[in-house]
């Protein structure tokens, strides 16, 4: 039973609501709550701060969380092992990923992963801004830049370099800048993470790094969109080279600026703390840093 309660307890904070865990477990509301005490009753803590409106997880309820989440995929690791073999992956991996780079490469990969391993159920969620890895229960997340968070585990996929780039129509009905100063005079497509804009692009490194602020008609946090924005003509924008390659190929972006590069940014896989990763999500981590590193530009 206490097995049962804890999985009961991961898909509370998956779903975030008791109602919602109720409906995925097809169980009442009343049956999540009273079986939500028992487990809290058991540990003697409160796993979930609970208003009206919000549950969110306590300190205690996010150490069951990352615990809770590898005991239970070493278990289904065993049946699995036990029942078809010790080379079968089984069980869900849960995957954050940037918009844009979910939407190519990361769907294409899991669609390779899921075909070559179909007692493998993945879900993927995509989001350009901050996520809570642990709170929102996720295996495995793909982020830009550096890790802030020191108590997560992280594996670098490589360094990226990002491009200036634009529509062919842009150009034709713009110019393209010359110079780093010309970007001033021209629309500018803009990314927003969070808080932050995604305005000051940097070009070159160490001493030799310049800074450059450019200003636009359009700002979004979706990465898809801006990309989609540029494709239409509406102006230039820097991306990485992992999702306009196919564009750059295709001629439907082209590179500007080619004698300024931009600074490379990192691409980090993040995983939450705790002990070993279970091998699905071990063999998962491995498919997508192989289709990152054959993307490269």
């Amino acid at each position: 039973m206490l097995i049962d309660n804890i999985r009961l307890f991961l898909t509370i904070a998956e779903k975030g609501s008791l109602v919602s865990a109720a409906r995925e477990a097809r169980l009442s509301s009343s049956t999540v709550s009273e079986r939500l005490a028992s487990l809290e009753a058991h540990y003697g803590v409160v796993l979930f701060n609970r208003t009206t409106r919000s549950l969110s997880l306590t300190d205690a309820g996010r150490t069951l969380l990352s615990g809770a989440k590898v005991i239970l995929g070493e278990i289904e690791e065993l049946e699995t092992r036990i029942r078809h073999g010790a080379e079968t992956l089984s069980g869900s991996i849960r995957v954050s990923a940037p918009i844009d780079l979910g939407r190519s490469i990361v769907s294409e990969a899991v669609s390779r992963f899921t075909t070559e391993n179909p007692a493998i159920s993945i879900e993927l969620l995509l989001s350009d801004g901050y996520i809570d890895i642990v709170g929102q229960g996720f295996d495995l997340a793909l982020r830009y830049g550096a890790v802030t968070d020191s108590t997560l585990r992280t594996r670098n996929v490589g360094h990226f370099r990002r491009v200036v780039c634009a529509a062919p129509s842009y150009v034709a009905a713009h110019g393209a800048p010359e110079t780093l100063a010309d970007l001033a005079q021209h629309n500018c497509l803009i990314m927003r993470f969070g808080a932050t804009l995604d305005n000051v692009w940097r070009f070159g490194t160490g001493k030799k790094q310049q800074t450059v602020i450019v200003r636009g008609d359009k700002i979004a946090n979706d990465g898809s969109l801006v990309r989609q924005w540029a494709l239409e003509g509406h102006g230039i924008i820097l991306k990485s080279e992992l999702d306009v390659a196919r564009d750059l190929e295709a001629r439907r972006l082209v590179a500007l600026l080619e004698d300024h590069a931009a600074a490379p940014y990192p691409l980090q896989m993040m995983f939450p703390p705790g002990r070993a990763q279970p091998r699905r999500v071990r063999a998962l981590a491995d498919a997508l840093s192989e289709a990152m590193t054959a993307r490269k530009t």
